[in-house]
Formats: C-alpha cells, structure tokens, sequence
C-alpha cells in the first residue's frame, strides 16, 4: 500500500488547487510551519462520484484560497504526500474524503 495507516496527520492551511478527476481527486494545501516556511502538500481522496454522495460538490466545495484541516495518512514513500480522510472547514464542518486506514478502500 502507498500509504501507513500507522502514520496519522493533521495539518492545516491554504487550499492552492483541486484536481477533480478520476480515479481519485488530489488536492494540494500550502502549509506554514513554525518559522513562517510554506511546504505544498498534495492529498489524495475518494473519487469525484463517491464524494459528490458525500455531500460534495465540484469548484465549491474546496477551492484555491480556502483555509481548512486535513487528516490523513502520509505516503510510504514520497515526501509531502498523503491519503485524505477528513477535511474541517473553518465553521467547524467535516466532510469524509477519503477511507480509513486499514480498509482498502472500503
């Protein structure tokens, strides 16, 4: 598998760009740390159709500029990458982006 399930993130920050396509959507988040540094995390989620049964809906929904939090799992083996699973916006909504750990995909 790509991605460890026994290596939880949380990061927050900038949405910069979707990529709603199929087989699954990316999204990429600038990231400040503690000294002002910006890294660009890219995240992958559930495909385009499963997250619009979610709730989702393409161009609104997540868009350049927006602040939110990511949980996620970080890539085995490819730095700054990592497999949504839960997105928190700034009034405090959750949306479900991608399947827990352990499930492949399920």
């Amino acid at each position: 598998a790509q991605y460890d399930g026994n290596k939880p993130i949380t990061l927050s920050g900038s949405v910069a760009k979707v990529e709603w396509t199929n087989p699954h959507i990316h999204f990429y988040l600038d990231v400040k740390d503690a000294t002002g540094k910006v890294t660009q995390w890219r995240f992958e989620g559930y495909p385009p159709n499963m997250l619009v049964r979610q709730g989702w809906k393409r161009d609104v929904t997540l868009k350049p500029g927006d602040m939110v939090t990511v949980f996620a799992w970080v890539a085995r083996d490819e730095p700054n990458l990592a497999m949504a699973r839960e997105v928190t916006f700034p009034d405090g909504r959750k949306l479900t982006s991608g399947p827990p750990a352990g499930t492949g995909g399920q």
